[in-house]
């Protein structure tokens, strides 16, 4: 038998209201409606399939200063994360949000309708307070970024009654409600399941813990990793969950069963950990891995990690009898090469010979291409991994050139764009400031709103040239400093972004202007011009600073490409 839900009762709000369905779809359409966020998607989707049982809607302030206070909910359970649903006043003023309201929640992917909230009450929370009790405080922590910077200033709480399920596309087979994957266990005849959370590829170090983990009590294991929102920067859940499906058949015959959790984290350490064992319980498992630094974001920007390294699990242990489901201990597995084989740190004797290989080691091997041990992961998974994350040398790129009109900006731009496909090897795209505004954003004149709305529009193309391993050369005047700034961190979503300052003097570029623009300008038939009646911000931190009056196209184009070489970009021509 499977371990009983939290609270006693699974709140499977789509079985429970599915007799209504056509009531409740026909009263939704009749509804105002609140267009969800992808957070409160993740939250919804388990309040609905029963994941954040007792739960049954977004907490109400009285659920919500019992947890931030207490971890516990307004009837004493214990419950650990503020489940919340974030609004505006503008938000409240149009849609009418009050006590005794009903509204539909609607999915911004698709604008289906997915369920209806009754609100119990609209409160403003202190925001001060939930990030200091649930998340420690520090404003470098991403939970708290969230909640001063994102979320919106007022909760709305009420249970809700289900329409639909979210709609997925990607591994249906795999993502189960918990009611489906305790039938599964049932059927399996699994009474004891040992579950595993994980945000980040598996290998084998990780295959050996959780086969001691499940041999050691007697269990099976659920490999149940978030595919949900997780820590920027992690790598994505298509690539996670190819390369957990690669490694599932290495567990010994019928001991392992992957289950996919749309789960929204906050890296809240000791009470994610909580609300983590929380979520499995209610999936069915009655044991649960919790590792070192668990949910965790690592380190703040003075290095000082955010959590000990042990506090997620002393805080499980602590509401151990409460939770109903037994604390596993991660053993840090290391590999012993005169063996063959993986065992826990601490009982290895003194003097015996080690290897291991970082996160940020195989990182580097990933980029660079070497070779990745078979000791160290397997095969199949070694190259699920080195098909999302190629060799730095078909890694995509954009180099962001900014400088005034006629700085030489375009002609190093071309002469870039000749260099690299004379090289080969990727395809080489460029965003010319002219060609754009013609193309892309022929309706915006040149006003500061319209002139960060072209550079997002640049920015957000090379982005998507970028992920997709292509060269992009941009080219724009790019006068503003914030612009620039966002471009940045845009498409270093994706991978690398150079800033290359064309520092041409502004009289030296009005002097060699042949097409008469400057003069224009001077004389009022152009408006905003740059340089003229328009500042130019000059970077503050370029990665590289060049100067058309004392240098030729070729010198600059060398420097350009001997940078792309230093951080392994390009093969060497």
């Amino acid at each position: 038998m499977a371990n009983p839900p939290h609270g006693g009762i699974l709140k499977d709000l789509i079985a429970r209201d599915a007799p209504r369905h056509d009531e409740l779809s026909a009263e939704a359409e009749t509804l105002p409606a609140i267009t969800l966020t992808e957070r409160q998607l993740c939250d919804l989707e388990l309040i609905l399939n029963g994941g954040f049982s007792p739960l049954e809607g977004f907490m109400t302030e009285a659920d919500y200063n019992g947890v931030v206070k207490e971890n516990r909910l307004a009837s004493g359970v214990l419950f650990s994360m503020p489940i919340t649903l974030d609004v505006s006043q503008e938000t409240i003023n149009a849609v009418g949000l009050k006590a005794g309201a009903r509204v539909t929640l609607r999915d911004l992917r698709d604008d289906r309708n997915l369920a209806i909230l009754t609100i119990e009450d609209v409160y403003k929370p202190d925001k001060t307070v939930e990030a200091k009790e649930v998340f420690g405080g520090d404003e470098e922590h991403p939970a708290v970024s969230y909640l001063y910077n994102t979320a919106r200033e007022f909760y709305v709480g009420g249970k809700v009654e289900a329409i639909n399920r979210l709609q997925h596309y990607d591994f249906v087979d795999l993502r189960y409600t918990p009611a489906e994957l305790r039938l599964h266990f049932d059927k399996l005849g699994w009474s004891r399941v040992v579950a595993f959370q994980t945000r980040n590829p598996m290998h084998r170090a990780h295959r050996e813990l959780t086969v001691r983990a499940a041999r050691s009590h007697h269990a099976n294991v659920l490999i149940h990793p978030v595919v949900g929102l997780t820590k920027p920067g992690d790598i994505d859940h298509f690539t996670r969950v190819r390369v957990y499906k690669a490694l599932l058949p290495r567990y010994p015959n019928g001991m392992a069963v992957l289950g996919l959790l749309p789960l929204a984290m906050r890296m809240g350490g000791p009470r994610e950990a909580i609300w983590h064992a929380i979520i499995r319980k209610n999936h069915g498992a009655t044991h649960f891995i919790v590792g070192r630094d668990h949910a965790g974001p690592g380190k703040n920007s003075k290095g000082v990690d955010f959590y000990g390294p042990y506090d997620a699990q002393y805080a499980v242990e602590k509401y151990r009898n409460e939770l109903g489901i037994e604390v596993v201990p991660f053993q840090m597995m290391t590999y012993l090469p005169d063996s063959d084989e993986y065992a826990p740190v601490d009982e290895i004797e003194k003097g015996v010979r080690t290897l291991n290989i970082s996160g940020t080691e195989l990182r580097s091997r990933l980029r660079s291409g070497r070779d990745i041990p078979e000791w160290f992961s397997y095969p199949e998974v070694v190259k699920v991994l080195r098909e999302s994350h190629p060799a730095r040398s078909q890694q995509g790129f954009t180099v962001f050139l900014t400088g005034y009109q006629n700085s030489g900006k375009d002609q190093i731009a071309r002469a870039l764009q000749v260099t690299l496909n004379q090289q080969g090897g990727r395809s080489v795209s460029m965003l010319l400031g002219e060609t754009v505004r013609h193309e892309l954003s022929s309706e915006l004149g040149f006003s500061r709103e319209d002139r960060s709305k072209n550079i997002g529009r640049i920015a957000f193309v090379a982005s998507e040239l970028t992920r997709s391993g292509a060269a992009v050369i941009a080219a724009p005047i790019a006068p503003y400093e914030a612009d620039r700034k966002s471009a940045r961190e845009l498409v270093e979503k994706y991978g690398d972004f150079y800033l290359i300052h064309v520092a041409t003097p502004l009289e030296y570029a009005e002097k060699t202007d042949k097409k008469g623009i400057y003069k224009a300008a001077r004389a009022g038939e152009i408006k905003g011009f740059t340089g003229v009646d328009d500042p130019y911000e000059a970077p503050a931190k370029a990665d590289l600073v060049v100067d058309f009056e004392k240098q030729n196209v070729r010198s600059i184009v060398h420097q350009i490409v001997l940078l792309l070489e230093s951080k392994g970009l390009l093969d060497r021509l």
